[in-house]
């Protein structure tokens, strides 16, 4: 049966299958996934959108550390300070929902940028539909409102224009000046141009264009200082490999294992340059959870052409495989023309409507939403790294933090020593003691809430989410 060719105005009802899945993944963000939530549940959204407020107030980039007593008024590099700039922005127009709305965006693009990469790919149709859901699957686990989301746009992007043999000296200068002002991943650009083989001065500009920035060489330095620092990274959670022991952790696997399959395949085919950027992306994927979402988000195009390459060529590929597989060329062919945008356009307003009437929030079971309420006007607070952004959103900033999540400003020194105190390690008294806490606001299951008690703090509030003492003077 052959499938019938869509007329003008069902194409402009009908989305195409880039446009379907991007539309899908925004709704599946929005129902299932519970993004309005979800997305803050890290608190360093919380800094994000503070310092992007002051970027858009004072129109400059901060160059001292404005949120923390116990590194105060520290050299500090803002190095996604363009997206917290549009956070920063979004919130003022719109609070939390403007932020949600913003990532939501960035979300359904990355799906849509991922279907268009498979085309460029050679991927077969049915080959997109059956690695969505592993590509849903693993780039959920860092669907949050920050900026590397944004990186993920330029990523996907920067692919797609080098597998199309359009990304010249000026998409590159563009791409690269943009993406080192949003995210650290900048990186990529210049190494995924050597790899597709792009001419020198593609290269060339991929290289200086990150170079455009409020530090110049200095955020080059910071970061290779703090990528190669495997004592301060070994402690952050995010930089650790994947648990493969966890439930459903078979998703992910299946996920790195397409990876190396589309790897081999393009070996196979003689498609060197796309199987030296698979082989780097599975081994991020594995050293760093971080890379999950990546390797799902930029591999999976790329192991999809090659897989259907190598399948055209298997001489044992049944007579049945082959006919699906002409068939999903047909159906590829046939979804071009579909724009969808009548569709698309309704979608995102009811996707709006749906985003303000959700009220989005700091998730109240992982953050001391109601007991920050109670913490008093002065003192000194012993709060964690996973409150600390919070509370400074929380207070816009006047309430000056112990620690938060910028573990590359504070360092792995100081790491080892809040570790050593939230343990009780040897010596967590005298740290305790040398930054003269007045108030404790900690999880409830933290063992440093019996052990203060024990010296004599008392509750001044709990609930089940955290508890918060107070030194007894």
């Amino acid at each position: 049966m052959e499938p019938r060719q869509a007329n003008k105005a069902t194409a402009w009802l009908l989305p195409d299958l880039a446009l379907a899945l991007a539309l899908f993944t925004v709704l599946y963000a929005l129902v299932f996934y519970r993004a309005p939530e979800q997305l803050f549940r890290d608190s360093d959204t919380g800094w994000h959108i503070r310092t992007g407020e002051r970027i858009t107030r004072d129109w400059a980039v901060p160059q001292s550390d404005p949120f923390s007593f116990s590194r105060p008024g520290g050299e500090w590099f803002a190095w996604e300070w363009a997206a917290d700039a549009a956070m920063g922005a979004a919130h003022r127009a719109g609070g939390l929902a403007g932020v949600a709305g913003l990532y939501l965006a960035a979300i359904g693009i990355c799906s849509w940028l991922w279907v268009r990469l498979h085309w460029a790919c050679g991927s077969n149709f049915w080959m997109v539909c059956l690695l969505a859901s592993p590509m849903l699957t693993a780039a959920q686990l860092h669907w949050l409102a920050r900026p590397h989301v944004l990186g993920w746009v330029w990523l996907l992007a920067a692919l797609l224009l080098l597998e199309r043999g359009r990304l010249g000296w000026r998409e590159a200068l563009a791409l690269a000046v943009v993406w080192a002002n949003t995210h650290g991943s900048f990186f990529l650009l210049p190494v995924l141009c050597v790899l597709y083989g792009a001419r020198w001065p593609v290269v060339a500009a991929a290289a200086l264009g990150t170079l455009v920035n409020p530090y110049g060489w200095a955020l080059h330095f910071h970061l290779a200082k703090y990528l190669g620092d495997q004592e301060l990274l070994s402690r952050v959670a995010e930089f650790q490999s994947f648990n493969f022991h966890v439930e459903g952790a078979w998703q992910i696997g299946a996920l790195v294992l397409a990876g190396m399959t589309g790897f081999v395949c393009a070996a196979a085919c003689g498609q060197w340059r796309r199987a030296a950027v698979l082989l780097l992306l599975c081994a991020m994927g594995l050293r760093s959870a971080r890379g999950l979402p990546v390797l799902a988000l930029a591999g999976l195009p790329l192991a999809g052409g090659a897989i259907t390459a190598a399948l055209w060529r298997w001489e044992l590929w049944p007579r049945w495989g082959r006919e699906a597989m002409v068939y999903g060329d047909r159906l590829r062919a046939l979804q071009a023309p579909l724009h969808g945008w009548a569709l698309g356009i309704a979608f995102l307003g009811l996707t709006g409507l749906a985003v303000l009437g959700s009220r989005p929030g700091f998730p109240a079971a992982e953050f001391p939403v109601t007991a920050a309420a109670h913490l008093p006007a002065g003192g000194v607070l012993l709060a964690p790294d996973k409150y600390g952004g919070y509370l400074i959103y929380r207070f816009d900033g006047a309430r000056r933090v112990y620690f938060d999540g910028r573990s590359d400003y504070y360092g792995a020194e100081f790491l080892k020593e809040y570790v050593a105190m939230i343990e009780l390690r040897a010596g967590w008294e005298e740290t305790a003691a040398k930054y003269g806490f007045t108030h404790a606001l900690l999880p409830v299951r933290y063992s440093l809430i019996p052990a203060l008690e024990k010296q004599g703090w008392r509750r001044r509030y709990a609930d089940a989410t955290s508890v918060l003492l107070e030194r007894n003077f």
